[in-house]
């Protein structure tokens, strides 16, 4: 671990999403309370993404020592996915991996934020999550990686993006929120922030995703596609409690610079037309440990078609088919002429969104 330092201070900084990537980090998805039917959905899920990211990068499967054989089984044959055992207590790899920078010489750290399952004892969504906590040094010393330890402060890699020339996005409504750093102002966390990641500007969105259990990440509602260019979760339906927290975005971003001094290109990406809601087949699929949270059958899950994940001349998308055939169409053909450069790959993710996350959540990008 690297504790002499600030990386900003040796020149790292976080670059954007889009630039070259080495290798994309997944996790195998068991756990019984975010994945119905023993996750047999999900992992059909994961196994067609990690399947469809090793035709372009390296790929690092985690499993748990009891599910190491079977996944190892799974992925036979396919020779640039390394399936790894480490443990870990769900599947969230943008939120509990390592956040992973690089200095103008090349050289590619990890950071290894303090993860505490989105609230703590506060509002965490459950109990046990040592392994998620240690899951980042782990993942580093497997790989060879320094680390930087950025540990007590509290944060999830969904929380941010960045556009890797100085400037950092997020909300307020997840990173000022009391379970996770609430003895720090806002200028203190901002002053993290550009500390680890080699910001020189912060652009706070005010909210997020309606209903998102993370407290409301950037990575749902707010994404760079390129520097000085986002795409906006949005909705035209003034009924829909997401057009209020999409309209507050719209101004903060309308009112900001980033870090070059450009104002803000906004591309407005609609949420689903129609909800996408959690149903009674998958909620009898689930089983809940105590201090765990719960769901309701009927419950509206957070899509979003912004959730979406860029890996090398690819882009991985969300579809939820049902009744958002429409909505997903139009979501894919508004990408696709956002980022001609790229294949969009589209992906069913309506079992992700039933385990309370996206395809970016479950992915983590190794830049190289």
């Amino acid at each position: 671990m690297i504790n002499d330092y600030l990386p900003n201070q040796r020149g790292f900084y976080m670059p954007a999403e889009f630039e070259p990537h080495f290798a994309t980090v997944l996790i195998w998805p068991v756990r019984p309370g975010s994945w119905p039917h023993n996750a047999l959905e999900a992992q059909k899920t994961f196994t067609l993404m990690a399947k469809e990211l090793s035709k372009h990068e390296k790929v690092f499967m985690l499993a748990n020592k009891k599910d190491f054989d079977f996944v190892r089984g799974i992925f036979k044959g396919c020779d640039n996915i390394d399936v790894l055992n480490i443990e870990s207590d769900d599947s969230w790899a943008r939120d509990t991996a390592p956040t992973f920078v690089k200095n103008s010489i090349g050289e590619v750290c990890g950071i290894n934020w303090s993860f505490n399952a989105w609230g703590g004892d506060y509002d965490g969504l459950y109990r046990d999550y040592e392994n998620d906590n240690f899951l980042a040094k782990a993942l580093c010393d497997h790989l060879g990686y320094d680390c930087f330890d950025a540990e007590p402060f509290v944060l999830e890699g969904g929380s941010i993006h960045s556009d890797g020339q100085g400037t950092v996005i997020t909300t307020e409504a997840c990173l000022m929120s009391k379970g996770r750093n609430p003895s720090m102002t806002k200028e203190q966390i901002e002053n993290k922030l550009k500390s680890y990641l080699g910001a020189e500007k912060v652009i706070w969105l005010p909210r997020g995703i309606y209903n998102d259990e993370t407290n409301e990440h950037v990575d749902n509602v707010c994404a760079f596609t390129a520097p000085g260019e986002v795409v906006l979760a949005w909705t035209d339906n003034i009924d829909d409690p997401q057009y209020e927290l999409s309209q507050m975005c719209l101004q903060a971003l309308k009112s900001a610079t980033d870090a070059m001094g450009r104002k803000i290109i906004i591309h407005k990406l609609p949420i689903p037309e129609n909800p996408v809601c959690i149903n009674e087949y998958e909620l009898s699929g689930l089983s809940f440990e105590e201090g765990e949270d719960t769901r309701e059958a009927g419950e509206r899950l957070a899509a979003s078609y912004v959730n979406f994940y860029f890996a090398n001349d690819i882009i991985l998308f969300p579809q939820f088919g049902g009744n958002n055939e429409s909505s997903d169409k139009r979501a894919l053909d508004i990408i696709s002429n956002l980022c001609k450069n790229r294949k969009v790959v589209p992906v069913p993710a309506r079992s992700l969104i039933v385990g309370g996350g996206n395809i970016h959540c479950v992915t983590q990008q190794i830049i190289c």
